[in-house]
């Protein structure tokens, strides 16, 4: 056997690289595993970083939605009281127009009452006129001379008797 281990080469390769590695073994060891404990250290911490923003990221979402929806409902409560504050203004107006064309409507008939005594107060005025001036006419016409000489002198004589 010890010729065998003087004469072949590959027993001695295999033998001193068996030894290699026990002191490669026993001395990097150490290195190795505090460097692999090392890298799963950093992998734990940035998984762990990662859920916590994660986290926080849900929540921020969360609090947008929520954002967003208090948002949606005060558009909504604005634009129901905005439809209400239109509804009462359209009302408002109607009434207002409605009144503007009673208190028009009033006046109108008011006014018209006045032009008609008015003209009956000239209608009635004018025939007064054209009465008098008619009869004046007649009176001219049918009363000759003769018969006005006649009454004033009729006149004349009851004069005394009157002023008695």
């Amino acid at each position: 056997m010890l010729e065998l281990l003087a004469n072949d080469t590959g027993i001695w390769i295999a033998l001193s690289f068996i030894v290699f590695l026990a002191v490669a073994y026993k001395l990097g060891r150490k290195s190795i595993l505090g460097g692999l404990d090392a890298r799963i250290a950093e992998v734990k911490n940035e998984i762990e970083t990662a859920e916590r923003l994660r986290v926080e990221a849900q929540e921020l979402l969360a609090q947008y939605q929520r954002k967003q929806r208090d948002a949606e409902g005060e558009a909504k409560e604005i634009v129901s009281q905005a439809q209400k504050q239109a509804e009462q203004m359209a009302k408002t107006a109607e009434n207002e127009l409605a009144e503007t064309m009673t208190r028009r409507e009033v006046q109108l008939t008011d006014r018209l009452k006045r032009l008609e005594e008015n003209a009956i107060s000239e209608i009635q005025s004018h025939a007064a006129e054209l009465a008098v001036s008619a009869t004046q006419e007649i009176i001219t016409q049918t009363l000759s001379a003769k018969t006005n000489a006649g009454l004033v002198n009729e006149t004349i004589s009851s004069l005394p008797k009157n002023l008695n």
